[in-house]
């Protein structure tokens, strides 16, 4: 199948309306989780090391998504049983058990959310799309085969953009920037007289890179 027919999610869009079979049962994306956010993840391939290095990461931290009202949902084109059979080796074996579900995609599916590689055969990439409660897009990231993710860094890009909706821009590396910690960005002024209130007003490095301390 051509997919070059398929137009991908783009950030600020609605993710695309699916029904996919899970080893949780069928799910209904975004709608089953209107109001909480979640961050799909596809992998290339079950029984392979990289991913199942990032199933133990996501699952040792599913946790910190929780409290951020956030699901974890996994994804590759293989089928459920064999999500199954890998689930259970890996609480077997590892002795970590995977409380999140784990999507058997279709090709269609893979195509439509830009997961499948022409280079790579018929494998999923390391795909990252971080929806928010009312279904939009947030995040995406792409990670090739070779490399396994940061599961770290995506907590912290969750936790970073609802911090943002509620608060403001936030610098590089938050909450440990390396000029202002955790503090949040103030908007640039757009005016001789917003300028020089935001000077007065905030901490600042000049008028147009001022901030403030986080809300709790």
């Amino acid at each position: 199948m051509d997919g070059d027919m398929y137009t991908m999610p783009t950030l600020g869009e609605r993710f695309p309306a699916l029904s996919v079979n899970t080893t949780q049962g069928m799910m209904h994306l975004p709608d089953d989780l209107e109001g909480e956010w979640f961050v799909l993840f596809s992998h290339p391939a079950d029984f392979t090391p990289v991913c199942t290095t990032e199933f133990v990461a996501f699952q040792k931290r599913i946790d910190r998504f929780r409290e951020m009202n956030c699901r974890l949902i996994g994804m590759s084109v293989d089928q459920v049983f064999s999500h199954i059979k890998w689930v259970q080796w890996i609480k077997e074996k590892l002795n970590v058990e995977i409380e999140f579900p784990v999507v058997a995609a279709t090709e269609d599916i893979a195509l439509r959310l830009g997961m499948m590689h022409p280079g790579k055969g018929a494998n999923t990439v390391r795909a990252v799309f971080v929806v928010d409660g009312e279904g939009m897009v947030r995040t995406i990231l792409y990670y090739p085969q070779e490399v396994g993710r940061n599961i770290d860094e995506i907590v912290r890009t969750v936790r970073a953009l609802q911090t943002s909706d509620a608060q403001g821009a936030l610098p590089a590396n938050w909450p440990d920037n390396e000029l202002i910690g955790d503090r949040v960005i103030v908007p640039p002024a757009k005016d001789v007289k917003s300028a020089e209130e935001n000077a007065g007003q905030f901490e600042h490095y000049d008028w147009w890179f001022c901030h403030k301390p986080l809300q709790d």
